[in-house]
């Protein structure tokens, strides 16, 4: 069996991850923010990633945004759990945040409150998204990166989202079966995706017998149906994007916590809060995805 190979003629660049100081590191509490886990995991990700690339500059890299207040305490814990090569920290003032996003070539944005920060970097093409806590952070690994997306307005736009929004289901049952052969239009979380699957494919060449566990898993989970066309418009679009996921989950409106119990991800991204609450109640970190202006 050949090995794949990764286009040369591709630029490697650092995949660059934002987010607030709090999500990972909690001053008040000296504990850790919802985020560490998912930290741990791209570390991982990491040193798979030297170990067979070591010239590459194609890692994760976290900018860890923060008040020159807190620096000392975050420098310390930074140091403390090893992750000096991983996190940079950035202090940003509060009326230009999505600047510094958009020079440092950021790929996705944490926040850890609403705002217009978090709106504005989406509004400039930035992947961009409010973490919530479960009361109980329950993952499967922390070698082994775990990303779970839903699909309208996150992985793909919200084209038909409206459509359900204006004209109920039947009509949007209607317009999935007359486009299901048309590919949707990108969401803001496609361009993530991308470098995950790029990345992911890096290091299956490097194991063609597929002796070792995948270190970077992909998920789906989507209230699309499997028994519509919905669902096969979903999947004809990825595959047209080339980005066909380790699992992609049909719900058909279904609750989604129970697949994401079973999955266990670092992180899951939706549009809509009540499956970021179902999200939060089976223990996963889930992040709102804000409808575009």
């Amino acid at each position: 069996m050949s090995e794949c190979r990764t286009s040369t003629s591709e630029p490697e660049i650092p995949v660059t991850i934002a987010m607030s100081s709090g999500l990972l590191f909690k001053q008040e509490q000296q504990g850790y923010g919802p985020a560490f886990k998912f930290v741990e995991a791209l570390k991982a990700v990491n040193a798979e990633l030297i170990n067979h690339y070591p010239e590459s500059e194609e890692l994760f890299k976290v900018k860890l945004i923060n008040d020159s207040s807190s620096s000392d305490f975050l420098m310390n814990r930074i140091r403390e759990h090893g992750l000096e090569e991983l996190i940079t920290l950035v202090p940003v003032t509060e009326d230009q945040p999505v600047n510094k996003l958009q020079r440092n070539n950021t790929h996705l944005y944490l926040s850890d409150e609403p705002g217009l920060k978090v709106q504005e970097a989406l509004n400039e093409g930035v992947a961009a998204a409010i973490m919530f806590t479960p009361t109980n952070i329950i993952t499967e690994s922390e070698n082994q990166l775990r990303v779970a997306f839903d699909g309208d307005a996150v992985l793909f736009s919200n084209e038909s989202e409206l459509v359900f929004k204006s004209g109920g289901l039947q009509e949007y049952l209607k317009n999935e079966k007359q486009n299901v052969e048309n590919t949707m239009n990108g969401g803001p979380f496609k361009g993530f995706l991308e470098v995950l699957i790029k990345l992911q494919k890096k290091l299956q060449s490097k194991d063609p017998c597929k002796k070792f566990p995948i270190p970077i898993l992909t998920y789906l989970v989507t209230s699309r149906g499997a028994e519509d066309c919905g669902g096969d418009r979903a999947l004809n679009t990825l595959r047209t994007w080339g980005l066909e996921l380790d699992e992609p989950v049909l719900l058909g409106g279904a609750n989604k916590g129970p697949t994401l119990q079973r999955i266990k991800p670092h992180i899951f991204f939706d549009d809509q809060q009540r499956h970021v609450d179902a999200a939060l109640e089976v223990g996963t970190v889930a992040c709102l995805v804000l409808s575009p202006n």
